[in-house]
């Protein structure tokens, strides 16, 4: 895959939990499924058009299966390694749910009110929801964390 080509959809195995959900955070439509077999893994990357990433070296060789064996155990060198790879993600950073990968949508200040701690309604301004599960993030301390550690990895 060249450098130019579109970021492709991804899906990780069950060892990759945590760097699919970093994945999502940086923008990479990445599905995660904690319980799949690797048939079952095989079959979607395959239907879906997906890349598999694994740390298993027999599904990674998996004929039929585009996918990127993902070398080491830290997670900042697995961001790397899938970046390297695949090149950057295709969505802005912080716009997908990072716990079901969908899309987020905005969300107003009003229609936030009721599913936010009261200090957030007051000291926020600007919410995204998830469509699929409903949760509602905001710019907060921890997002700022994230992106601070993001910015580290030079990956964005």
């Amino acid at each position: 895959m060249s450098r130019d080509d579109p970021a492709p959809q991804l899906i990780a195995d069950c060892m990759l939990g945590r760097l699919a959900r970093w994945l999502r955070l940086l923008g990479y439509d990445t599905a995660f499924l904690h319980d799949a077999s690797d048939h079952e893994l095989a079959r979607i990357a395959r239907s879906e058009g997906r890349v598999l990433l694994t740390r298993d070296r027999a599904l990674a060789v998996r004929r039929g299966l585009d996918t990127l064996l993902i070398r080491s155990e830290q997670l900042e060198e697995q961001l790397e390694q899938v970046q390297d790879a695949l090149g950057p993600p295709p969505d802005p950073s912080l716009s997908r749910c990072s716990v079901c990968n969908v899309a987020l949508d905005d969300l107003s200040p009003d229609e936030a009110a009721d599913q936010v701690p009261p200090y957030i309604r007051r000291t926020h301004s600007e919410f995204r929801h998830c469509p699929e599960c409903h949760r509602v993030y905001w710019s907060g301390s921890h997002v700022e964390a994230m992106i601070e550690r993001l910015n580290s990895l030079d990956l964005w």
